[in-house]
């Protein structure tokens, strides 16, 4: 296979995994509004190439990956189905944590997904944890942990940084500056806004790239972790991104102009990577449109899995609890 055609294959991967995540969170939304969907939900739309380019550069059958509450596309990227998502967010028993996480606590062990965290922070210092356990049994993995903007003046993230510099553990932290922490720009509460500096700070390695082209996070990625699997040591990333949507369902996003949403928009990820296919002869607007329909239908079929499945039983409340005599 010339380089060529490896190059076609990747972005098309690329593009069909951030449409999917693009149409599964439409319809996530939809679906809140019609109130299927209850509890908190955060939407990923506008940060797809974030998850997409840093696990397409990744080996899952070794490799891990933790994220917050923000936890859809991330999902969605590490090869998780739609359906059982689909399922989950309705609280029904099919969904992937049986109805029980909810949007934010998607978890699949057999992928080395390790959620969906709802708490802010939290999820760190876990990330530590499952380093440690793969430096411990050489097995040349590397784990990878998102974060928000919000959570990297979390005490928990400096403690563990430096724990894991000290280490030398094989941990890829990931910062998806999407520019607010709920409804405050980062700007305001961060006296370092040149977030790579936090990590050098700790003599790790750092950088950061733009968040919003798949293809240079990819890259990026992948050139990172080949050093890490050379020598087990940690790294600091910022993905510079933009979230389209508001914090949460029930945020209207009203602390931002409409001119910056606009500007934002402009650099849409999904569209940035179909104009650059177009442009190198890997796609046409047919084949763009017929990769799109199969995405909705998937989509549509997660839906009415969704709506089929049974509710937990009553018995359910008391499986799956750790319980200390």
């Amino acid at each position: 296979m010339t380089q060529n055609e490896q190059s076609k294959q990747l972005q098309n991967r690329l593009l069909k995994k951030m449409l999917m995540i693009r149409r599964f969170e439409e319809a996530a939304a939809r679906m809140y509004g019609l109130q299927k969907i209850g509890g908190f939900c955060h939407l990923y739309i506008g940060q797809e190439a974030a998850a997409v380019g840093v696990i397409e550069a990744l080996d899952l059958k070794r490799d891990y990956v933790l994220t917050a509450y923000r936890d859809h596309g991330t999902a969605i990227a590490c090869g998780m189905e739609s359906s059982p998502l689909m399922a989950e967010l309705y609280g029904k028993e099919s969904g992937c944590s049986k109805g029980k996480g909810g949007s934010m606590h998607f978890f699949d062990k057999k992928r080395h997904f390790f959620g969906g965290n709802g708490i802010v922070g939290a999820h760190i210092p876990l990330a530590g944890g499952v380093a440690l356990s793969v430096k411990y049994h050489k097995s040349g993995g590397v784990v990878i942990c998102f974060f928000g903007d919000g959570a990297i003046h979390q005490g928990s993230f400096h403690e563990t940084l430096n724990m894991a510099a000290i280490w030398n553990l094989p941990v890829l932290y990931i910062c998806e500056n999407n520019r607010y922490g709920m409804g405050t720009d980062f700007r305001r509460v961060s006296s370092v806004t040149d977030f790579k500096a936090v990590g050098s700070g700790y003599g790790v390695e750092s950088g950061s790239a733009d968040g919003m082209d798949v293809i240079e996070v990819y890259d990026m990625v992948s050139e990172i972790t080949k050093k890490m699997r050379d020598k087990s040591a940690p790294a600091f990333l910022e993905l510079k991104t933009y979230r389209y949507k508001g914090h949460s369902m029930s945020d209207p996003g009203r602390y931002r102009s409409r001119e910056e949403l606009d500007h934002y928009k402009e650099q849409d990820p999904v569209t940035l990577l179909r104009y650059k296919m177009e442009k190198n002869g890997f796609i046409d607007e047919e084949q763009f449109k017929k990769m799109d329909a199969e995405v909705k239908k998937e989509v549509e079929t997660a839906i009415k899995f969704a709506e089929e499945s049974k509710e937990p039983s009553l018995k359910s409340l008391y499986e799956d609890v750790l319980c200390q005599p």
